[in-house]
């Protein structure tokens, strides 16, 4: 059995009453995690106008599936991309380090809208919602990231589609032909730059939501009789060998159905790179026990990974002279200059790009390749961070950072982390009745009525009027 084969088939066989509890359990927080991101994105990103008025103009709206936080109704597609744009937007979604990608925000998208177009059960759903990540996850882990990476490719986006269409098919109750037919016509719409970085552009925020649709087509065309590529990871012109110089696709099956990389992904507690985390986490620490005001602090140096050089340290000029929220998410100075500024590294920071005192600190924060912490990747996306003040250097190195699988958010912290990005938009009572219903989506018969429970009250009555 080929590698696209036996995905397909392990993707077709999920349903909940087979899987680990604490696999179901998690796959519910995940969702959690990434709504709450949507409907904050869908109020207060800065791009989102661009991508409402797009949707509208190319005859996206109009239609029967929900946006999160959205009182208007698009076509399939419109609601996959949007939900994926806007998931991923904050920068505040979900992680897997070692496949360096976002597994949620193109998965869970293509799962919610097949979910509405056909009336499926949230328990069919959820049970996609995992197929996707694992698809997703696994592919990426047979590149390997790293070097799909360096070739200048986003695998949240790359993958993702494969993820997404994995999550369709199975909410479409697909078999293991239809589904590989599904990643086999996704493979035509693989893509995903990481060009974003050079100026801070919105396109890491396009390609994602684009992956989730474009999951979402591929298993509609399917769904309707059409023929896809046959191996379409692992065939002589398939996914492994065109996007990364030395796959092992027999990664993408090792322990499957045994070891789930949705239990491999973490959750963040800041709206930013993941690599910057560690970073952060020590920087908080090392603030409050020795309670380091920041004018006292002479230098800073971020122990980094070579990925985490890539993104969040290089080149350093730049990273110290963030000019927008891509920008700052991007930049280890700048979350670790507010976290050591203002005690905290939330949405709001943004907010403080041009603060004084976070510029006082930018120039004094550098960051340099690490052996150490590059020897914990890609198990642990590490960091360390040495503070230079009060004549002595204060250092402290994260392994683990907040959030990680082995160090994840009680249900607890994840409603927290959830009220703190809806309760702006929802009010504290609507926001805590939508995390109850996310939850609780193995238990509902038909997932279209999640989304209008997370529409603002006032959004509904204007619609109305």
């Amino acid at each position: 059995m080929g590698i696209t084969t036996e995905l397909s088939a392990f993707s077709a066989g999920i349903t909940l009453d087979r899987l680990p509890r604490a696999v179901v359990d998690r796959a519910r927080f995940l969702l959690l995690d990434l709504v709450g991101n949507i409907v904050r994105a869908r109020h207060d990103a800065e791009s989102t106008a661009s991508f409402l008025a797009a949707a509208r103009a190319m005859g996206m709206s109009g239609g029967a599936i929900g946006v999160f936080g959205d009182p208007d109704r698009y076509t399939p597609l419109g609601a996959a991309f949007l939900n994926g744009a806007l998931g991923h937007s904050l920068d505040f979604d979900d992680t897997h380090a070692a496949g360096s990608l976002h597994p949620g925000a193109p998965v869970i998208p293509a799962a919610i809208a097949a979910g509405e177009m056909i009336g499926a059960s949230g328990a069919d759903v959820l049970a996609a919602i995992v197929a996707g990540y694992e698809m997703t996850c696994r592919i990426a882990l047979a590149l390997p990231a790293g070097e799909h990476y360096n070739r200048g490719f986003h695998p949240t986006a790359t993958c993702g589609a494969f993820g997404a269409a994995a999550a369709a098919g199975r909410v479409f109750g697909f078999n293991t032909e239809q589904i590989a037919g599904a990643l086999g016509t996704v493979l035509s719409q693989t893509a995903g730059s990481l060009e974003f970085l050079v100026n801070g552009a919105w396109t890491k925020r396009f390609q994602v939501g684009w992956a989730a649709s474009n999951g979402l087509m591929a298993a509609s065309l399917v769904r309707e009789g059409f023929k896809g590529a046959s191996e379409a990871l692992e065939g002589p012109h398939g996914f492994m060998r065109a996007y990364a110089p030395n796959p092992t696709p027999a990664r993408a099956v090792q322990d499957l159905g045994t070891v789930f990389e949705l239990m491999h992904t973490a959750v963040k507690p800041y709206p930013s790179c993941r690599y910057g985390h560690a970073s952060v986490d020590a920087a908080l620490s090392l603030r409050a026990a020795n309670d380091l005001k920041p004018e006292e602090i002479e230098s800073v140096m971020l122990g980094l990974p070579k990925a985490g050089m890539l993104l969040i340290g290089q080149p350093a000029e730049k990273k110290r002279d963030p000019r927008n929220v891509v920008d700052g998410q991007f930049s280890g100075p700048f979350v670790v200059a507010s976290a050591l500024a203002t005690g905290a590294m939330g949405w709001d920071s943004y907010r403080l790009l041009d603060d004084p005192r976070i510029r006082a600190l930018l120039p004094k924060i550098s960051s340099e390749f690490d052996p150490e912490i590059e020897a914990e990747f890609p198990a642990n996306m590490s960091g360390k961070v040495t503070i230079r003040a009060r004549g002595r250097d204060f250092v402290q190195k994260v392994v683990v950072p907040k959030g990680e699988p082995d160090n994840f958010l009680t249900e607890g912290e994840l409603r927290a982390k959830f009220a703190g990005l809806t309760d702006a938009v929802l009010g504290e009572a609507q926001s805590s009745r939508l995390a109850d219903a996310v939850l609780a989506i193995n238990q509902t018969n038909n997932v279209a009525g999640l989304v209008p429970l997370s529409v603002p009250v006032a959004a509904v009555r204007l619609a109305g009027e």
